[in-house]
């Protein structure tokens, strides 16, 4: 044998060793992680649950909503309030408020459970998705440490819920994608998951409308003869687009009626529930004209560009309050909310180049759930409508981390992982009403001047 001959076959330990680096993980189900991570989001954003003792912010209007829900369930005679949102969102912080009182646990700890499966089910939306451990587990980190999250899973307002159901919905139609041998069983809790996200808040109406619409096309693409009746091919191979068109569109609108149901008890003979006097339809043209009435001018009203680049925050919550200086600023993790930008540029142009779905979705997310903001004829717009878009961007992040770390770039993406959870450490008492120094101690977190 010649020297040229000799040479592959001593080379061959070599080569296939670097064909055994550089072959894709089989990564394991990161069940334990998924469990393990909400957990300590339970912990965290349960600590100091009933601090304030006395409601803050837009608690003012959703708990005298949720009282009058305990009013009819108790036979006294309830008002209809807070017309212009949906029901489901008031009617579980009302249940929070049967099981446990009226009192701080009462009015949050609805918002706490809905936080932590807002926190489980994105993880498993991102298995399902991607199947890439890493991601996964940085993806719960980040929402962890992301500020949005904590924050509304501490306080009864609606966000939360509506991000909750969104996140099962994700959840469940990933799965469907994934384990088709589950499939009409998925797509039948994606359906009810999406009707209570409407029921919780309209926010959700765009996202609501991308499993639908994703199936449609992704059949509409196969090109079969039979497109309404075929049960071959993507997403969910053995589910027709008509019976798609059920789970993912009818049911959706029925759950989301049902809602309602409970608002014929709120009201009276001398001034009957608005649901009763004006049905359903004719109550959702009242909805409307509320949500578009113009307001007063408000401090902390902001836009979209002011979201994106993270410029402009809320204050929840800044006196004197249970025996201490107190605060409680919205603002996104200012590390990981820019970080996120690139990283959506990048899972745009490396998801079309290489096909990778998963990279796909957070981009379509987060376009959907922002450009929604771009267009809604809401004169005044608050922060914390970017709480949808903020976790499609951390999303987008956690699966750019996994390609640095894949590219051999490990200290690079578990460091940025790091100085998440250090930034989200320095921020904590600002986020949870901690006892503060005194008066002047906003200025610790006010970095820039749209903070204050």
């Amino acid at each position: 044998m010649s020297e040229a001959q000799a040479q592959p076959v001593q080379n061959a330990p070599e080569s296939l060793h670097r064909a055994h680096e550089s072959a894709p993980e089989h990564s394991a189900d990161p069940w334990g992680w998924c469990l393990l991570i909400p957990a300590i989001f339970a912990l965290i954003a349960g600590f100091r649950l009933t601090t304030p003792s006395a409601p803050y912010f837009d608690e003012v209007h959703y708990l005298p909503a949720a009282r009058e829900f305990l009013n009819a369930w108790a036979g006294v005679t309830g008002e209809y309030v807070n017309r212009e949102h949906p029901l489901l969102g008031k009617e579980l912080i009302a249940l929070g408020m049967y099981v446990f009182g009226d009192n701080p646990f009462g009015w949050r700890i609805m918002s706490l459970i809905a936080g932590i499966v807002a926190v489980g089910a994105s993880m498993r939306a991102m298995w399902h998705t991607s199947e890439d451990r890493f991601a996964t587990v940085a993806f719960g980190i980040l929402l962890v440490t992301g500020f949005h999250l904590l924050i509304h899973a501490r306080i009864a307002m609606l966000d939360i819920f509506m991000a909750a159901f969104l996140s099962i919905a994700a959840w469940q139609f990933a799965a469907a994608i994934r384990e088709p041998e589950t499939g009409r069983q998925r797509l039948i809790v994606t359906g009810i998951a999406i009707g209570c996200a409407l029921g919780s808040k309209w926010n959700a109406v765009p996202l609501a409308m991308v499993p639908g619409l994703t199936f449609f096309a992704a059949r509409l693409s196969a090109g079969r003869r039979r497109l309404l009746t075929s049960r071959r091919g993507v997403p969910v191979p053995g589910i027709s687009l008509v019976e798609a068109f059920v789970w993912l569109g009818i049911l959706p609108i029925a759950v989301y009626a049902l809602t309602f149901m409970p608002g014929h008890w709120l009201g009276s003979e001398l001034r009957p529930s608005p649901l009763t006097e004006l049905g359903l339809i004719g109550l959702h043209g009242d909805m409307l004209a509320l949500q578009q009435q113009v307001l007063a001018p408000h401090s902390y009203q902001s836009n979209w560009p002011q979201w994106v680049m993270n410029t402009r925050g809320i204050w929840y919550l800044y006196e004197f309050v249970d025996e201490a200086q107190r605060g409680v600023l919205l603002i996104g993790n200012p590390l990981t909310m820019l970080l996120g930008l690139p990283a959506i540029v990048w899972c745009f142009v490396a998801g079309l180049y290489r096909s990778d779905w998963a990279k796909i979705a957070m981009v379509v997310g987060y376009g959907v759930s922002l450009g929604l903001w771009l267009i809604a004829p809401k004169p005044v717009q608050f922060y914390y409508h970017y709480v949808m878009p903020s976790m499609f961007l951390l999303g987008a992040l956690a699966l750019s981390l996994s390609d640095v770390r894949q590219a051999g770039w490990s200290r690079s993406a578990y460091g940025v992982i790091a100085a998440s959870v250090a930034v989200f450490a320095v921020f904590y008492k600002i986020l949870t009403a901690a006892p503060l120094d005194g008066p002047m101690s906003f200025a610790d977190w006010t970095w820039i001047a749209g903070w204050r």
